[in-house]
């Protein structure tokens, strides 16, 4: 009884809203950035990355310690001439030895400079990813509102020619109207129910990509908050297209990441230089050893054969097969390749930039005009159906009024979604909050 109350409690206590999983019952475009951030597979693999190349940094560091190692054998030799005491003896050594290198041209320290670079590229790496997973979300969660509502439309255009056909049908037998004009609306009656059911086909599809995008399973259930979106949505006002890019150019983290790859070249450079000039090594060893057959003990040719080094080496390279000035040469190339890179990453994000704010503008101006032909050719389709029931207008003008009304609503609709998709495809290159209205 106690565990079923505890159960019970816990339902309570769940938020509402939210499903046993973690996930909410009805999601909002929120709720589909948030849970993406944290489940999607992408910024998950760019985290783990993130994780090796902090190894990376903490190898690279270590390399400015000295090295340790021990190493211990353990031999037979056979003496096949019989001259000796014993033909078979055994022979062992231990060594433990150290090396550290005191310098090598700024090598050790120029990579660890790179390998904390390379951490920061690796974080804005994460960073790209989750900005990648919010732009396709905006994008396919508007595709999702935009299929919802064209399904809603053609619901309604079925439900109205299917009126016209039964009304067609009354004006038929009352001698009204021509065979050829029943069949017409018949057959466009049944071209809507055909368009219903492709538009409900885009939704499913719309649906299933965002699921995907979710990592939910294809199974599963998933049912949208619809927003009550309003003109203020569409025509939310735009700063200044140039303002927009600049945002951007300080905060995509594509255009930092070019920024830090010339650097961590410029590294390359002094680390392919440094090739020129001579190192220095500091090396240590003690080391001792032991074998059968020679008439000492074993603690007495230990002892006897313990043997303590150290000292330095200098390398001076003076001819490397051309492998320094190739090194050099190659760094410097690859230095002026990322420097083309980080002018086309800008170029880029200004073509996405202007490309996105055009497409915004565009749309909010044939929202204006859409909307406004929109009352016009919904009065004039109006006025057309009554007079055809009336028997003042015949088949074909009702028709051509009919396409004109579903058109027209056509055109609202693309231009008000491309128009929020477009402002919130915005926010996101100038790191703002993704808001729709609810």
């Amino acid at each position: 009884m106690k565990q079923y109350t505890l159960l019970l409690l816990a339902c309570l206590l769940l938020p509402i809203g939210v499903s046993a999983q973690g996930k909410p019952a009805k999601w909002t475009l929120q709720d589909c950035l948030d849970y993406a951030l944290e489940h999607n597979i992408q910024v998950k693999k760019s985290k783990i990355n993130l994780l090796s190349g902090e190894e990376d940094l903490q190898q690279a560091k270590a390399r400015l310690f000295p090295s340790l190692s021990a190493s211990a054998s353990e031999n037979f030799a056979n003496y096949p001439s019989g001259e000796t005491a014993n033909n078979n003896a055994f022979s062992s050594s231990l060594n433990l030895s150290a090396n550290w290198t005191l310098f090598d041209g700024g090598r050790r320290s120029n990579a660890i400079k790179q390998q904390e670079i390379q951490k920061q590229v690796n974080d804005l790496s994460i960073e790209k990813s989750e900005n990648d997973i919010q732009i396709s979300l905006v994008q396919t969660y508007m595709q999702v509102l935009y299929a919802t509502e064209a399904v809603r439309i053609n619901q309604n255009n079925v439900e109205v020619s299917k009126a016209q056909r039964d009304r067609a049908e009354e004006l038929f037998k009352a001698g009204s109207i021509s065979a050829v004009d029943l069949a017409q609306l018949e057959s466009q009656h049944s071209s809507d129910k055909y368009q219903l059911v492709v538009q409900q086909k885009n939704l499913d599809n719309y649906k299933l990509q965002l699921k995907q995008l979710l990592e939910l399973d294809i199974m599963e259930e998933m049912e949208l908050v619809i927003p009550e979106l309003t003109d203020s949505d569409v025509l939310t006002p735009l700063p200044n297209k140039e303002i927009i890019y600049n945002n951007s150019l300080g905060v995509m983290p594509e255009i930092k990441s070019s920024e830090l790859a010339v650097d961590k070249a410029e590294l390359e450079i002094k680390r392919a230089k440094a090739g020129y000039l001579p190192s220095l090594a500091l090396n240590a060893g003690v080391s001792t050893g032991y074998t059968t057959g020679m008439g000492n003990s074993f603690d007495t040719q230990v002892w006897n054969r313990l043997n303590e080094s150290v000292g330095l080496t200098l390398s001076i390279p003076i001819y490397s097969n051309r492998d320094n000035k190739t090194a050099v040469n190659k760094a410097r190339l690859s230095a002026e390749n990322s420097q083309l890179e980080y002018q086309n990453s800008q170029k880029n994000l200004l073509k996405t930039v202007e490309g996105v704010y055009l497409d915004a503008t565009s749309s909010q101006n044939q929202y204006i005009s859409a909307t406004e032909r929109l009352k016009y050719v919904e009065k004039s389709f109006n006025l057309t159906q009554e007079q055809f029931f009336l028997g003042m207008k015949n088949t074909l003008e009702l028709l051509t009024e009919t396409n004109n009304y579903l058109n027209s609503q056509q055109e609202v609709l693309q231009s008000k979604y491309m128009s929020i998709m477009s402002i919130q495809l915005l926010n996101i290159y100038q790191k703002r909050p993704v808001e729709i209205g609810y």
